[in-house]
């Protein structure tokens, strides 16, 4: 009888325990439905508020080259996560090269706002007049230009056709950099370095490969400056005569 009574109670206490861990289970589920209701924003949400406030620059695309919508794509991409790095926002308009004269709803026609840069991929330089020739060149404050063929040549050289989009990103970013930071802003460290050695490609490879927290705070200064400009006639003016200006060089170069 006794072991009979104590076997009961055990059972007793067994079903109890389960009873109380099914109650909490539906706790803390209630909790976690609660929390939903509420409103409070997932982890995705907060990064997205945050995005939302950077300092945002919208790169046009002109590409001349042979680089498929799929390296451009991914290049973009690395391009956007180093920027973004620095507390950039990208936004990104892909443009045809010869820009269609019909329809007026094309974005690539519209003229050039104060946050705007014109990012013009080319194989090679065809004249050495800019001094900084290895990645591309500026023309401050719009234009960029970046060598495909100079991703193409180091990539493989290391017998890797994967790194091609991502040096091609770095070199984006690197360029737009002399935008926004001026034209002589070389560094001896990170992504604004003049040379690119086995070192930074393994930097580049491996997403280490960025801005300095200083260059970061001048970049975010001065595209919250651009920002802050009212499209003014002036200032619509100095950005088309930028334009027509890289747009004879790039002639210059066949590339037009």
């Amino acid at each position: 009888m006794k072991t009979r009574t104590r076997e009961q109670h055990s059972a007793v206490g067994v079903g109890l325990r389960r009873e109380r861990l099914h109650c909490l289970r539906l706790s803390f589920a209630a909790v976690v439905a609660l929390v939903g209701v509420m409103g409070f924003p997932s982890q995705d949400a907060v990064f997205a508020q945050v995005a939302a406030f950077s300092p945002m620059i919208r790169l046009r695309v002109d590409n001349y080259t042979q680089a498929t919508p799929a390296i451009l794509s991914e290049a973009e991409r690395e391009a956007s996560r180093i920027l973004s790095e620095a507390g950039l926002r990208i936004v990104w308009l892909n443009c045809p090269v010869r820009h269609s004269t019909t329809g007026s709803q094309d974005p690539c026609q519209e003229p050039l706002e104060v946050t705007d840069i014109v990012l013009r991929i080319v194989p090679q330089p065809t004249q050495n007049k800019f001094q900084d020739t290895v990645f591309g060149f500026v023309v401050v404050p719009v234009l960029a230009t970046v060598y495909y063929n100079h991703a193409l040549r180091r990539a493989k050289s290391d017998n890797a056709d994967f790194e091609i989009p991502i040096i091609l990103g770095s070199v984006i970013a690197h360029e737009v950099g002399h935008l926004l930071l001026g034209s002589n802003s070389h560094s001896i460290s990170g992504v604004m370095q003049p040379r690119w050695e086995l070192k930074q490609i393994r930097q580049a490879m491996t997403g280490t490969l960025l801005f300095t927290p200083e260059q970061a705070k001048l970049m975010q200064e001065e595209t919250q400056t651009r920002m802050r400009k009212a499209p003014q006639a002036s200032t619509v003016l100095a950005f088309q005569g930028a334009t027509r200006t890289s747009e004879a060089l790039l002639c210059s170069f066949g590339h037009c």
